[in-house]
């Protein structure tokens, strides 16, 4: 295995204290985020209340400095040189679009529409009709799963050792994507002619949640090699960064469930039992998607996001949806929730079960922004 000149000199990245623990931390912001909810209401709809286009403006700031850290550690030429291998963006396209909507159809039809329906019995008005209440919260899963992780599954990516160049491809495509499949799938799977999608949500949302940090992090990567050197950036600027990225996914899980908190410890039963096919999916996607890379012989640094970015959702588009044609305070809209619920716990067991099997896969480890230490022999 070769390594070029600029990826021997740079420094491998170990895992702190407070990375190696980050699921303990998710869990405590959690519930930190419900307390808060409970305790301050006035403040978390405050919070919520400012938003454009059903696009949360706090969550945002934080999704921005979430994402700029890992954006502006990717060699954009890998992003490049990514458009030459297109095996990785050609599965995801696949599994999101061919695959997942349908399989998350008959988890929730399954779970929610038979095996738990004696255990949701009841019923809600929306726009004036009667709907069932399980149906609402299957609409829900619906919604999560024909929309694709378009921001997060950078961080998912940046942890599990992956090529972010690569990644990034990946986010831009699927992000394109979803503007056009995302309401004749849903409008088809919902069965509804009156689907109103919200499409100012998802452009924005993909605008600020991926194209401002990917700006400012090319911009600025680009300014610091060339005035300050590479030493620098990588010594003392990317020192000082690499924190950031973990504080702000930890502060938006604490805003996220501030916000809708309320949904939550209002129906204990019924988020775990929309927890189960939303786990079961999630695991589901994951599996194929990684045995299809490992058939395929991805390299480990693509087929890990090329797993999780099937495996993850876009859920601040599912929400918005859901609140849009449903209502805050409908099945549906809590459904949603319960996606953001076990996403990142999820998430972050599936990132350590892609780092445990690394092994199964070629290697090239020059290609991720942060280092696997069980790669230092290679750079030494």
């Amino acid at each position: 295995m070769s390594f070029n000149r600029s990826a021997s000199k740079q420094i491998v990245n170990h895992l702190s204290f407070f990375e190696k623990y980050l699921t303990v931390w998710v869990f405590l912001c959690i519930i930190a985020g419900i307390i808060l909810g409970r305790l301050f209401p006035g403040i978390a709809v405050a919070l919520d209340a400012m938003s454009i286009y059903q696009v949360s403006i706090p969550i945002a700031i934080c999704l921005f400095f979430m994402m700029y850290p890992i954006m502006v550690k990717i060699d954009f030429t890998q992003a490049v040189n990514a458009m030459r291998s297109p095996k990785p963006v050609i599965l995801t396209l696949i599994v999101n679009w061919l695959i997942k909507p349908f399989t998350m159809v008959v988890f929730a039809q399954f779970f929610l529409g038979w095996l738990f329906r004696p255990l949701l019995s009841g019923t809600e008005i929306i726009r004036g009709s009667e709907i069932v209440l399980a149906n609402s919260y299957i609409a829900g899963a619906i919604l999560l799963g024909i929309a694709p992780c378009t921001a997060m599954v950078l961080m998912w990516g940046y942890l599990s050792y992956g090529n972010q160049g690569h990644t990034l491809v990946m986010v831009a495509v699927n992000s394109l994507a979803m503007l056009f499949l995302y309401a004749p799938l849903g409008r088809w799977l919902l069965a509804a002619n009156d689907l109103a999608v919200p499409w100012e949500t998802i452009v924005l949302s993909v605008l600020i949640y991926v194209g401002l940090p990917l700006v400012a992090g090319m911009y600025s990567r680009y300014w610091i090699l060339k005035h300050k050197g590479r030493e620098w950036f990588e010594r003392r600027f990317l020192k000082y960064l690499s924190p950031v990225a973990i504080s702000a996914l930890l502060i938006t899980l604490v805003l996220l469930f501030a916000f809708k908190g309320e949904l939550i410890v209002n129906n204990p039963l019924h988020i775990v039992l929309i927890a189960v096919p939303l786990f079961l999916q999630t695991n589901f996607i994951f599996l194929i998607s990684y045995v299809a890379a490992l058939k395929l012989k991805l390299t480990y640094e693509d087929a890990a996001p090329a797993a999780l970015i099937g495996a993850s959702n876009h859920f601040e588009v599912a929400i918005a949806t859901a609140v849009m044609l449903f209502g805050l305070n409908s099945g549906a809209a809590l459904a949603t929730v319960v996606g953001v619920l076990i996403e990142v716990p999820v998430m972050l067991m599936l990132v350590e079960i892609c780092k445990r099997t690394a092994a199964w896969f070629p290697r090239e480890p020059e290609k991720a922004s942060l280092r696997d230490p069980r790669c230092v022999s290679a750079f030494k």
